[in-house]
């Protein structure tokens, strides 16, 4: 079994290869690791090796984690998961960024939620490229609306697009997903946002995404391994 040391460094490498692959710049691909789930200590050892960006899909995992790594002080917590009414204040106060905003209702709660002292809190929004009815995300010919909504926030920093494709092998159709997205976010550029993120790509499909545009893969089993729920983070 690959170390952590090891598999992060392969991540780096799949990274640098399929950057090699369609003549793209490795520095302009942020890794994202995927930490839900696993235990603070991970967390430190690979903060201790370089990484600094972190991902959490559960609120009080990120509060959890966020008071235990306190001591890292540039270690930078991205909120990836989905977001209740509820558990805003808590993202608020703990996240550099969060993904997954996709209602204006969410979005003016970690407005108002925000801590005066911090920077304004970095946000994409969630696109559903997929179409999928199962599926979170604002639809792709929503996005201006949502977007010039979260633009009037003052304690939001709007940065980009997130999308979560559909669960399918056929690369022909996961690419198309992620040049809507792409797509998207070229059209808000063109509107006058000023956009600099996007985030697609996991551990199973980051060589399509660089390939179609993305600017930030979350990666987790790739580097932590697989995962353990327990029955308390299924029902968070």
């Amino acid at each position: 079994m690959a170390t952590l040391f090891e598999a992060w460094q392969g991540v780096q490498g799949r990274i640098a290869a399929a950057c090699t692959a369609c003549t793209r710049n490795a520095a302009e691909i942020s890794l994202l690791a995927v930490s839900k789930t696993f235990p603070a200590s991970d967390v430190r050892a690979l903060y201790e090796l370089g990484q600094r960006s972190f991902g959490e899909n559960y609120a009080q995992e990120l509060s959890d984690k966020h008071t235990q790594l306190a001591d890292c002080t540039d270690l930078i917590w991205h909120f990836i998961g989905p977001l209740q009414s509820n558990k805003t204040r808590i993202v608020a106060e703990c996240a550099d960024w969060v993904h997954t905003v996709e209602r204006v209702k969410i979005a003016e709660r970690l407005n108002a939620q925000r801590p005066e002292h911090l920077p304004p809190l970095n946000v994409c929004l969630q696109v559903n490229v997929s179409g999928e009815a199962s599926k979170s995300g604002v639809a792709p010919d929503q996005v201006i609306q949502l977007a010039q909504a979260i633009a009037a926030l003052p304690r939001l920093k709007l940065r980009g697009l997130m999308c979560i494709p559909e669960a399918t092998d056929d690369e022909v159709k996961l690419a198309k997903q992620f040049q809507l997205l792409k797509q998207c976010l070229a059209h808000l550029i063109e509107q006058g946002f000023e956009l600099d993120t996007l985030s697609m790509g996991m551990s199973s499909d980051l060589e399509l995404a660089i390939a179609n545009g993305t600017t930030l893969v979350r990666v987790g089993s790739a580097i932590f391994g697989a995962r353990q729920y327990s029955t308390q983070q299924e029902q968070q």
